[in-house]
């Protein structure tokens, strides 16, 4: 396949999803998700600038990730869009392995505002390497917020808490998100700020959420609404050891099943690629909803998998 290929398909694909996205008043979206196998990208609407990701694909990315051909793809996607160079930020995405963290990329950027499904949020293209908004989780996003009126909110491995941001606007009468990165947290705050969400009813905690999970069931707490978004692995100075996801959402689904009311429901997902669903707590019914949380504008179906667990009443 030639490079001219690759922006035919960018440029049909820019006009279909651009015009789906205006349809929904949706200002971020995917626009190619590695259509061509040979362009191994993926590119990412932010109102007004792109997110450009090349995969690795093994130990050896060839030519995707050659400084010459990054360039091309950098030049062609900012042609196709008609955007400015700056405009179009480029990102490699390596395999990571146990405990291997994301970094920052050293480069500070810019925070700006972007709109979804009635709220603000602040991103960020530059700084790390996600950006402030899984646009994978979108449709949960507003499941959860179908679901929240009245009932009290959970958010836990908050990121900067944009489902609590939903949960607010749906009505919860209150919400906790936890997460151990002060970074996110901050960046949290700054999103509530942003969607004049009240800090009386909707906090924010610093925590290691199993040991959190684990003093929030000796207090006697309940929630009628949870989300449980974990990463695949994750290690911090702060945690007792390695989070991961695999060996260790049975622990996490028990002690979530103990917080929630009877009737209440857990929102669980992760993006795991070999991930299996293990001993899920016996007062849980759990349905796989991936085929409607996955957005349609993913063309990578299994760019994550997510639950729906009942608490059930008897």
């Amino acid at each position: 396949m030639a490079l001219e290929d690759f922006a035919n398909r960018l440029a049909r694909n820019a006009r279909h999803w651009r015009k789906w996205a205006r349809r929904r008043g949706i200002e971020c979206f995917r626009i190619y998700d590695r259509d061509i196998p040979e362009f191994a990208f993926a590119v990412d609407i932010y109102g007004t600038h792109a997110h450009l990701q090349a995969y690795d694909r093994g130990s050896d990315m060839g030519q995707v990730g050659a400084p010459e051909f990054l360039a091309q793809i950098h030049a062609t996607v900012a042609r196709v869009l008609e955007m400015e160079g700056d405009a179009v930020v480029l990102k490699l995405r390596s395999r990571r392995h146990a405990g291997e963290q994301h970094q920052k990329t050293g480069v500070h950027g810019e925070d700006f505002v972007v709109n979804e499904g009635g709220h603000r949020f602040l991103v960020n293209l530059h700084a790390y390497l996600d950006t402030g908004l899984f646009l994978d989780h979108r449709n949960t996003r507003t499941l959860v917020a179908e679901e929240a009126r009245g009932r009290a909110f959970l958010n836990l491995f908050c990121y900067t808490a944009s489902f609590t941001v939903y949960a607010a606007g749906g009505g919860a009468s209150s919400s906790v998100s936890v997460d151990l990165s002060n970074t996110y947290l901050e960046w949290a705050a700054r999103n509530l700020a942003l969607n004049a969400v009240d800090r009386h009813r909707h906090s924010l905690e610093r925590a290691d959420v199993l040991r959190w999970l684990e003093q929030a069931v000796e207090a006697g707490r309940s929630f009628d609404l949870i989300v449980l978004d974990p990463p695949a692995f994750s290690a911090s100075k702060a945690m007792q050891q390695v989070f991961d996801v695999q060996r260790d959402h049975p622990l996490l689904l028990e002690r979530c099943a103990r917080l929630l009311a009877p009737g209440g429901v857990l929102y669980f997902s992760n993006n795991l690629r070999s991930f299996r669903l293990e001993r899920v707590p016996a007062v849980l019914a759990a349905e796989e909803i991936s085929a409607r949380s996955v957005p349609e504008d993913f063309r990578n179906r299994r760019i994550h998998r997510c639950w729906r667990l009942l608490r059930r009443t008897a």
